[in-house]
């Protein structure tokens, strides 16, 4: 009896079966595929990332960058095994082998973005931005930073193409604004020289390096570092921590000024307008006394000149180098200040004065004018 139960459901679930739409068994078919192809890329990766969860070394690193874009994979191959083997409408079946291309199209572009992306990271590992003599290391982050960007924004603009170029009325569309090159393509050149423009600045920034991460310039005035190269601007973190956005194109175009462009080591200049009783070179002997105290004097640059004079005061000029901007800064404000206490303890009568004559009547004079007025 139970036998006979069985065999009867079993013919009814065949019956109910065999009643539905003819599609939505390979439809079916599909969805598992979907399924069992997440399901691997969780297994497999859940193994991966225990064997090299805590590695930090090239396999460590290729195992999480390749967790999203193997996802897409893993799907990919579930369906390219699937729908060879069952029998869709032809208008679903078209459709799903469209998708399945464009899928293999956007995988391959991701992929050659996240190699170009983690073989950059890793080359630019070694450079350290943290130490005075960091020459080399500014020329070389940048370089890589800056091609790393254009060549992720070309690959995606290919990898766009490619799967527009997959439907067939862009490619009606792209032979006919072919045929039609001359006004088109102008209209196109001149809505699109703002972003070309940028992405060549880029390049050319990329190789002959105007300026570099963390260089100190100048510009429109405001005195900063850079601090981040994109693939078509510059941000630039002015001293009192604002920021400013200069598209790439300015610094190739502009003028303006690089004061690490060489070295980070620099100059500065510190100015005292002083009384013409001045001990010049007691001055002079003070100022060295100071520079060798100092941390932030590098040894180099110590001098100390009488610049102009005018009318009133003479013009004492100190130039003093350290090692990086910011400890120039540091440098010429601790040597200004302790110049001006030395000045008011040591030589008061030489800091700055206004000098007058009162010329009073000679005693003559005043007898004579008294006796007239007698």
């Amino acid at each position: 009896m139970e036998l006979d139960d069985l065999q009867r459901a079993a013919q009814d679930a065949i019956t109910w079966v065999e009643g539905l739409p003819g599609f939505l068994l390979p439809l079916a078919a599909v969805g598992l595929a979907i399924l069992g192809g997440l399901l691997l890329h969780w297994l497999t990766f859940r193994v991966l990332t225990r064997v090299f969860g805590a590695d930090v070394g090239l396999a460590g690193s290729a195992v999480r960058r390749a967790r999203r874009p193997m996802r897409l994979a893993f799907v990919l191959l579930g369906l390219i095994v699937v729908l060879p083997a069952v029998r869709l409408p032809t208008f679903w079946n078209d459709g799903l082998q469209h998708a399945v291309l464009i899928l293999l199209i956007v995988l391959v572009g991701w992929t050659a973005i996240l190699l170009v992306n983690h073989f950059a990271e890793r080359s630019m590992r070694k450079y350290r931005f943290d130490t005075d003599d960091n020459l080399a290391a500014r020329k070389y982050v940048t370089q890589v930073r800056v091609l790393r960007r254009t060549a992720v924004i070309v690959l995606g603009i290919f990898t766009a193409a490619a799967v527009l170029l997959t439907f067939e009325s862009v490619q009606r569309y792209g032979v006919s604004l072919f045929a039609s090159a001359g006004a088109a393509g102008l209209i196109l050149g001149l809505a699109a020289r703002p972003v070309l423009a940028n992405l060549i600045a880029g390049i050319q920034i990329a190789i002959t390096q105007p300026i570099r991460l963390d260089d100190v310039v100048i510009v429109e005035g405001e005195w900063g570092w850079i601090e981040e190269i994109f693939a078509t601007y510059v941000v630039v973190r002015i001293w009192d921590w604002r920021r400013m956005v200069v598209p790439l194109s300015y610094f190739i175009e502009q003028p303006f000024q690089n004061w690490t462009r060489e070295s980070a080591s620099i100059i500065g200049a510190v100015h005292w307008y002083l009384d013409y009783t001045v001990p010049v070179s007691a001055a002079r002997e003070k100022l060295m006394e100071l520079l060798k105290n100092s941390p932030h004097w590098d040894g180099q640059v110590a001098n100390l000149q009488v610049t102009d004079t005018d009318k009133d005061t003479v013009t004492l000029r100190g130039l003093m180098s350290a090692r990086t901007s910011p400890q120039a800064w540091d440098l010429r404000c601790e040597i200004r200040e302790k110049m001006i206490e030395w000045f008011q303890s040591e030589y008061p009568q030489a800091l700055p004065r206004l000098r007058g004559e009162l010329d009073t009547p000679a005693r003559d004079d005043r007898d004579t004018s008294n006796g007239r007025a007698a």
